[in-house]
């Protein structure tokens, strides 16, 4: 939090190096976010520019209520959240979603993996958004529920729910009990 106010305050006095290490310090976890929000990895790189785009041109006014990783977060969450609204989102074909790794050396436990990855994320997909931004939030962003609750600013008890009602309607869509 130190570091990140350090980094604030040299990106106001017009230090170029202070949003390269903002940039590098939360990249993968903002592109993370918002792929699995988008479950489309080009659209969540576009987010991620804009908000980066949007967040330097504004640093100059920039006065945080929240840290700076909740501050991004939300400014993803955000963008995610007007691209829904700007046009209705097409799942994305499998050969245009961007390469899957695992640490597997055997071909076939990295395309069984692969499978069981893709499946997880068509499921999560077809979750209301809001059940999806709480559960990606909390276990990919790694925020907690007080977190989530300042950043969309609604009760813990809400995002509490949220993340229960997401995680049985997964469940219910991985056994296969219910359909698109």
């Amino acid at each position: 939090m130190l570091e990140d106010k350090r980094l604030i305050w040299e990106l106001k006095q017009g230090n170029k190096d202070a949003l390269r290490q903002i940039y590098m310090e939360y990249k993968d976890t903002l592109l993370t976010i918002a792929a699995s929000l988008l479950h489309d990895t080009y659209a969540a790189e576009d987010v991620l520019h804009d908000v980066f785009v949007s967040f330097a041109a504004g640093a100059g006014k920039l006065e945080l209520r929240v840290s700076l990783r909740s501050y991004l977060i939300s400014s993803v969450v955000n963008r995610v959240r007007d691209r829904f609204r700007k046009k209705k989102h097409h799942m994305v074909e499998l050969d245009k979603a961007g390469q899957i790794s695992s640490d597997s050396n055997s071909p076939e436990q990295s395309a069984v993996f692969a499978e069981h990855l893709q499946l997880l994320a068509d499921a999560l997909f077809q979750i209301p958004l809001e059940q999806r931004e709480t559960i990606i939030l909390h276990l990919n962003g790694g925020m907690k529920f007080k977190e989530i609750a300042e950043v969309q600013d609604i009760p813990i008890n809400t995002v509490q729910g949220r993340y229960r009602y997401g995680l049985d309607k997964l469940r219910t869509i991985l056994r296969g009990e219910s359909k698109k």
